[in-house]
């Protein structure tokens, strides 16, 4: 019954844009609003089929290095040049559109980290409702752990593809430099008492009864007994996606490739909008021709990616600067567990303490534990227990015995191919 949602979708668009905004419709209208979030994530659910996702399949590309960035953007904005350019991988581009037909992987390697880029087909209005293979695009991106925006610096003047890209990813779910509102909504297993609103801060944005819209809200969601606390000013959107659940959010930077194309006050005012920053593949304006080398693009991501290089050292020899451990707080969190778990588990599971020399440290070097939070270029040297200390732990025999399993195991295959051998 797709038709049927988006014809409640069109009824309700045009019941809020001929409601008057005031005090009083304010309650009325923020209904409207979470009906409106609830359909149209029906409607996205449902289109991205219910029935086992058939049609097309999504473009699975295996998890390559420290962080993954998707390129997005409408077809022939440069994308493919651009990625030629900062990896040294050869993504096909041409003059006309969707010459990208599936994803592209390609590496950049920056200041001793491996960025995996990928390279994605456009992405038109209605991408996120099937259009041009959109959904599969969008779906790559929200694996990212950033999103660059590519757009065409000529033809941004007259058609809003920024607003376009970015309405098509809020459909999914996907919410562009955000950090997640601070409120928590608890459901209570008793039947009873309906939805309890607190609230540090005064909410002017939910209007004058707060409590009653909320209630209203988390009612569209069928949720009838619920606390919920909010510890800073928030929208009805953002109290729907904390309902909801299911939002991803990302850094995100906007690239207008093409600058040459354009004069040079189209060029400042680009230049100064949020997040953005203006660039040319072809003439090599801030994006160099050459990948191994330093420019303003690759700064910018490496600043949007927010990624810390560890250098690792064994007692009584210098760090090893070449090849750094690096962490994302995107991905796993950059405290000390987080870099052991990164190495191997058993080093987790042997931990004693850390001496961290760097920024994070009060003093060098500084014991820490595993919940210390490690800073860009830190140098960690990872001190394991002694077997002594090991013998303490309660656990210590299911290790001993695991690893004595391991080597019988090991001698048996071995004798086992020596007789193959004698027999041969």
């Amino acid at each position: 019954s797709t038709m049927g949602v988006m014809e409640k979708i069109k009824e309700i668009e045009a019941e809020m844009a001929r409601t008057q905004k005031n005090k009083a419709t304010n309650y009325h209208l923020g209904t409207l609003k979470a009906k409106l979030a609830r359909l149209r994530n029906e409607l996205f659910v449902e289109q991205s089929g219910g029935s086992g996702g058939g049609g097309g399949e999504g473009f699975d590309v295996a998890r390559n290095g420290d962080a993954r960035i998707a390129l997005i953007g409408f077809p022939s904005v440069g994308k493919s040049s651009l990625l030629s350019t900062l990896t040294s991988t050869e993504s096909e581009a041409a003059g006309y559109e969707f010459t990208t037909l599936t994803c592209i992987p390609g590496v950049l390697y920056y200041k001793g980290s491996k960025i995996q880029v990928l390279d994605l087909p456009g992405i038109i209005e209605g991408a996120a409702h099937g259009a041009g293979r959109g959904k599969e695009v969008i779906a790559v991106a929200r694996s990212a752990d950033a999103i660059l925006i590519v757009l065409d610096a000529g033809k941004e003047g007259l058609q809003r593809h920024r607003e376009i890209l970015e309405r098509e990813l809020e459909t999914v779910g996907i919410r562009l430099n955000q950090r997640p509102p601070d409120v928590t909504v608890t459901q209570r297993k008793t039947g009873a008492g309906g939805v309890r609103f607190a609230s540090t801060v005064p909410q002017p944005l939910l209007g004058p009864e707060p409590e009653k819209i909320v209630t209203q809200i988390l009612k569209e969601y069928r949720i009838m007994s619920a606390d919920v606390l909010a510890r800073e000013e928030i929208t009805v959107d953002q109290l729907v996606d904390v309902v909801v659940g299911n939002r991803q959010y990302k850094p995100c930077l906007y690239l207008y490739n093409k600058i040459d194309m354009v004069t040079i006050e189209e060029v400042d005012q680009l230049a100064r909008m949020p997040h953005s920053m203006v660039g040319s593949v072809a003439k090599a304006f801030n994006v160099s021709h050459d990948p191994k080398e330093d420019d303003l693009l690759k700064q910018n991501l490496w600043k949007y990616l927010g990624l810390t290089r560890i250098y690792t050292k064994r007692k009584g020899s210098p760090p090893d600067l070449e090849e750094p451990v690096v962490l994302s707080e995107i991905r796993k969190g950059t405290t000390v567990k987080s870099l052991c778990a990164n190495v191997s588990s058993e080093l987790l599971r042997d931990f004693n303490f850390a001496l961290v020399w760097g920024v994070s440290a009060k003093h060098t070097p500084q014991r820490c534990g595993l919940a210390h939070k490690l800073h860009d270029q830190d140098v960690v040297q990872i001190v394991a227990k002694t077997v002594k200390q090991q013998q303490q732990d309660k656990a210590y025999t299911l290790i001993s015995q695991a690893a004595n399993d391991k080597h019988a195991k090991k001698r048996l295959e071995a004798k086992k191919q020596k007789q193959k051998r004698l027999r041969g």
